[in-house]
């Protein structure tokens, strides 16, 4: 950087020293002469002291800026999430109208019609034991055995109401009763005298399942049979409930 100072300052001399010899040797004037080449630029000067604060500025207030813009248009539909877990049982509902009658069903097939009867004769010249069940041992009709001739009682099989007859052949005065389980419904008793009567007697009756409907005597026996003229029992279901 010097070398070049110098190296400036040594062509400027060279230029100005025959101008001054000439001026002292000439005492005419002459013509100017050529300008000198320019020489290198100077260095940088330094940095200059900090200037003093300037005052404020103005405060202005810029335009307000575009306001809250419409609402834009729905975007497309996201994927569906994952499956929630199940709420609590909600409150019932209240109660529906009555719906409308229903078109009528087909017919039915018919049921099985229970059935249950018996008859039964006495054909003997001995007369029955006083205060005894009276047992019929001929049997006529006995529709799933529900009379037993061992112990003259029928077994009710199927609940509902029964009539039961007899029509006793006689030669004395008999007294016939008409029990269920051991409870007298009614007696049938003919005090008359005259040789080879026949008498009857019939009750409507409800039964329960398992209950024994049986005749007995009781003073009067005279209940005779033969092959001319036997006694019967009748039972059958008027009835099933």
């Amino acid at each position: 950087m010097f070398h070049q100072y110098f190296l400036v300052i040594g062509v400027l001399l060279s230029l100005i020293v025959p101008l001054l010899v000439a001026m002292e040797t000439c005492p005419a004037t002459g013509m100017p002469g050529i300008p000198g080449i320019p020489g290198m630029p100077g260095r940088d000067g330094r940095d200059g002291e900090k200037g003093e604060k300037g005052e404020s500025g103005a405060k202005l207030h810029g335009n307000s800026g575009p306001q809250k813009g419409q609402k834009g248009e729905p975007g497309l539909m996201g994927f569906p999430g994952k499956r929630g877990q199940g709420g609590e049982p909600g409150q019932p509902g209240a109660l529906g109208p009555a719906g409308r009658p229903g078109e009528p069903g087909e017919n039915g097939t018919a049921g099985i019609q229970q059935k249950a009867a018996f008859s039964v004769a006495r054909g003997t010249n001995e007369y029955p034991d006083k205060t005894s069940i009276i047992r019929f041992t001929t049997v006529i009709t006995n529709i799933e055995d529900d009379y037993d001739t061992n112990t003259g009682k029928f077994r009710c099989r199927v609940p509902g109401t029964y009539y039961f007859a007899f029509h006793a052949s006689l030669e004395e005065r008999l007294c016939v009763l008409l029990k269920v389980d051991n409870t007298l419904l009614t007696p049938f008793c003919d005090h008359r005298r005259i040789r080879r009567q026949v008498t009857s007697g019939g009750l409507a009756v409800y039964l329960s399942r398992d209950q024994e409907v049986w005749l007995e005597t009781k003073d009067y026996r005279g209940m005779r049979g033969n092959p001319a003229g036997q006694s019967i029992f009748s039972g059958f279901l008027l009835q099933a409930h």
